[in-house]
Formats: structure tokens, C-alpha cells, sequence
């Protein structure tokens, strides 16, 4: 006879949240698997209690050995943000039956449908790149913990602005001390909850927004040296030739007022952006800049190669400036790029083209190249004449595809 395993969601409310088929189960077993709490919720257990803390590997590793028949206990929905995920991958033949998720609960109690809701947690998680990830959207329900509580959420929401949104907080679901209430974002920062909640913003009015080549004036720049940004027209050719997905790791190299990361992390909200800057008063325009446009990016001081060893391995880099370490910064950038990974790099001369595209050979990389020339229109009394924009040279480089022609031809 095959051993059995069984993964039962749980809701708050203990026992009174189970099937009576599933209580029989559970009492049948010959071990039962799960956190404290959820043990704890069938005190005359007759089987061993395995109690579920820490890392997974080792339980799995016990459970995997084990002849005896299981029952696996978790919160919920386990195969929603649970353990679920994780054992299905590890154990062969468990089965499962899921409670109502605190989600389904919250939306509940709140009355509204969820399916247009977008979902995220940040339980376990670093809340980092939460902003652009939300902005925007109507709905959104994130699954807290005990340092990303709701009074935390509000204050990282509040300081990029996003004061369009009022939370709603459901707190211990379907338990003895269950709690509900609607809080704006300045009322969270004072309030303390129970470490079971949810929390569901809802958008209350319209917020700004930023389609793909925001003007170069809305930039907080160094003054008074204007100018130090990577054009819009230049910008947006740029970001094309990066071929960004939603979940893209980007390096900006040289950011200056953070225009070229800016706008990456808005379309790669499901990735990380890491920028990095020479001078201190640009990196703190950049800051500024970030945290207006809703962006919640990594942005270091340091004059590149030195400072990237801390960086994720790349999807995409843009080079806006450079230090004239260009060969070994080319070289760090390339080996670090993920397969089918491009760089893109901005030059204003001829000699930095050729060392770039010199160097970008010598690693193995082809390169395209387009000299970008722009003119913006002026007024001069009642007509308009035009304006040239510095020449840029804007150079893609991606790695040699190996080469596949074979003989299958008539020899």
C-alpha cells in the first residue's frame, strides 16, 4: 500500500474551518506536519506532530523517507504564496485541499469582487520596488509580515507620494479577535495591527502619469549646469534598443539625474534597476527624481567599475558616462551580462566610439550603431527655427550568436 500525503489549508478559526471529511483525515494520520499554530489547534493528536520551522529542505528530506501516512497542515490557500509551490515540486503523489485564502476572506468582508485585483506580497520580502510595481492601478492587496506591517507600507507609499490610495486593513480572518476597517495612509502611520493581516489599497482619485519619454524639464537637474541628461529623443531610442522585458535587471551606468533608470523601471516593474553616479550632487538629483516618478530603484555613489560587484547580474546596461576606465568597465559589464543580455552605450565622440566599439570586438560582441541627430524647434518673433541637439552615437552590443550552418548541404 503507497504511503498518503495530504496538504490541508486551514483558516484562523482552527477545526471550525475544516470539512468533517477533512478533520477525519487528519485524525487518521500517523503524522501531522505544520506551524505551532496550526498544531496547536488539535491538542489530542494521537499520531506524531512534526512541527513545521525554518528552512523546508530537511522537513522534506524527513518527509521523503516517511512510510507512514501524512497530513501536511498550512494557512489558507497553500498553493497561494504557501508551502504548497515547494512540496508539489519535492513530494510525489500529495494531494491537496485548500481553505479560503485570506485574500478571498478580506475581499469578503470588504464586499467587492477581486478577480481585477493585482496581488503581490511582500511577507518575507524586501518591499523594494514595490512603488512602480502598484502605481497606476485601481486595486492591489499585499500580504504583509512583521516588519512590512500596514503602518510600514503607509509610510513607504507616502514618501513617493502615492496619497491617491486608502487602505483597507483585515486583521486575524475568521479568528476570535477578528478586526476590519478602512484607514487613510496618514491614520496607518499611528495604528499597530496583529501580524495577521492583509491590507487592500484602493485607488480613490486620479494619479499622475508618465508615458515612455517624459520631458527633460520635469527632471530635477544640477544648476547651474543644466543640461548634464540624457535627451529624451536619445533616451527613448536607447531604452528601445535595451529590449526590456517586465522583470529585467537593468544597470545605468553614469546616471545622472536618473532620467535613463527612471524610465527603465517603469516598464521592467517586476525587475530592479541598479544606477550608479560619480558625483554627489547628481546622485541626489536622481533620488529626487525617483522618488517623484514613483521608482524604487538602487542608486549608489562610486565612479564604475569600482561599485557594481553589489549589483545583480544584468538583463540590459545603459552607459551614459563613464569615468575613462572604458575598457575595463566594457569588459566587467560583459562578463557579467546574462545570456542574450545587450548593452547599450551613449558616445558624444569619435573616440570613445572607436574605443567602445574596439573594445566591445575584443570580448566577443558585435555592435550596431546609429548616430542620432536631433533638431528641436524654437520661436523667434511670430516664426520657428531649429535648434541642433549634440550628435550621439548610440551603440548596442549584444554577444556572438554561435555559428550554426552545418553541412546539410550535397557533399
Amino acid at each position: 500500500m503507497s504511503r498518503s500525503i495530504k496538504l490541508i489549508g486551514i483558516g484562523d478559526n482552527g477545526q471550525a474551518s475544516l470539512l468533517p471529511l477533512y478533520v477525519k483525515w487528519i485524525r487518521e494520520s500517523e503524522v501531522l506536519v505544520g506551524g505551532e499554530r496550526n498544531l496547536a489547534f488539535f491538542p489530542d493528536y494521537r499520531g506524531e506532530k512534526v512541527v513545521i520551522k525554518g528552512s523546508l529542505t530537511g522537513l522534506v528530506s524527513q518527509l521523503q523517507n516517511e512510510e507512514r501516512s501524512i497530513v501536511i497542515l498550512a494557512s489558507g490557500d497553500p498553493l497561494f504564496y504557501g508551502i504548497g509551490g515547494y512540496v508539489a515540486k519535492k513530494l510525489e503523489g500529495i494531494e491537496f485541499y485548500p481553505a479560503l485564502s485570506s485574500i478571498q476572506l478580506a475581499f469578503a468582508r470588504l464586499g467587492e469582487s477581486w478577480h481585477d485585483a493585482y496581488i503581490t506580497s511582500v511577507h518575507g520580502r524586501s518591499i523594494k520596488g514595490l512603488a512602480q510595481r502598484i502605481d497606476g492601478k485601481d486595486k492591489v492587496v499585499l500580504l504583509t509580515d512583521e516588519t512590512n506591517t500596514p503602518s510600514a507600507i503607509a509610510a513607504y507609499l507616502l514618501s513617493f507620494g502615492m496619497n491617491e490610495y486608502r487602505a483597507f486593513v483585515a486583521e486575524n480572518l475568521e479568528g476570535a479577535d477578528e478586526r476590519c476597517g478602512w484607514y487613510d495612509l496618514d491614520e496607518l502611520l499611528s495604528h499597530s495591527f496583529s501580524p495577521l493581516n492583509v491590507v487592500i489599497l484602493k485607488r480613490q482619485s486620479p494619479g499622475p502619469i508618465w508615458s515612455l519619454g517624459i520631458e527633460d524639464d520635469q527632471f530635477a537637474q544640477r544648476k547651474p549646469d543644466k543640461g548634464l541628461i540624457t535627451k529624451k529623443e536619445v533616451r527613448v531610442l536607447s531604452i528601445s534598443q535595451m529590449g526590456l522585458q517586465p522583470d529585467s535587471v537593468v544597470w545605468d551606468i553614469g546616471t545622472c539625474t536618473g532620467s535613463v533608470a527612471i524610465e527603465a523601471a517603469r516598464i521592467a516593474r517586476e525587475g530592479a534597476v541598479f544606477a550608479i553616479e560619480k558625483n554627489e550632487d547628481d546622485l541626489k538629483n536622481c533620488l529626487e527624481n525617483s522618488a517623484k516618478f514613483r521608482v524604487d530603484l538602487t542608486a549608489v555613489q562610486g565612479r564604475a567599475p569600482k561599485g557594481l560587484d553589489e549589483f545583480a547580474d544584468p538583463d540590459a546596461v545603459f552607459i551614459g558616462g563613464s569615468g575613462g576606465e572604458m575598457a575595463e568597465l566594457l569588459e566587467l559589464c560583459a562578463a557579467r551580462l546574462k545570456p542574450n543580455g545587450t548593452i547599450v552605450l551613449n558616445a558624444a565622440t569619435i573616440e570613445t566610439l572607436y574605443e567602445a566599439d574596439k573594445t566591445f570586438a575584443s570580448v566577443g560582441f558585435t555592435t550596431q550603431i546609429t548616430l542620432v541627430q536631433v533638431s528641436r524647434s524654437k520661436p523667434i518673433l511670430h516664426m520657428k527655427r531649429f535648434d541642433a541637439l549634440n550628435p550621439i552615437y548610440i551603440i548596442t552590443a549584444k554577444r556572438k550568436q554561435p555559428d550554426n550552418e552545418g553541412g546539410s548541404g550535397d557533399e
